[in-house]
């Protein structure tokens, strides 16, 4: 309920550790009745890079949406991704855990900085050295 994302958009699907202002461990289960499995690939299914990045970006949002001075109803525009690499595909049937820490908030301007890395079966499919946030009022 921390995000204004749902269905199907919401690629959170349950945070399983949390530490106020700084990071969270959440999971997000790939399943094959995803709308996007349908164009990316028919024959061989692949969660877009694209929505791992974004994945992350939610899972940092849950914490960014609940620090000091973000007020209740604000939103955290995602405003850039740095040194993203993609190690290995997230297909259907994976779970994808997921790490963010916030690296630095800057209270004053609405801005976060935050790294993420996904994981598959204790493997690294995706990590984003740097992502960037402004909190819309």
């Amino acid at each position: 309920k921390v995000l204004p994302h749902r269905y199907p958009f919401l690629l959170v699907d349950k945070v399983v550790e949390y530490e106020q202002g700084k990071r969270a461990v959440g999971i997000k289960s790939v399943t094959l009745n995803e709308p996007h499995f349908t164009g990316h690939f028919p024959d061989r299914p692949i969660m877009p890079g694209v929505l791992q990045v974004e994945a992350l970006a939610q899972l940092a949002g849950i914490v960014c949406l609940q620090m000091e001075g973000a007020e209740p109803g604000a939103v955290f525009f995602f405003a850039s991704a740095d040194g993203v690499k993609w190690k290995k595909p997230v297909v259907p049937g994976d779970t994808l855990v997921m790490e963010v820490e916030i690296t630095k908030w800057r209270k004053k301007f609405g801005i976060a900085t935050a790294t993420g890395k996904g994981y598959v079966d204790g493997k690294v499919a995706v990590e984003v050295k740097e992502m960037k946030f402004a909190l819309a009022k």
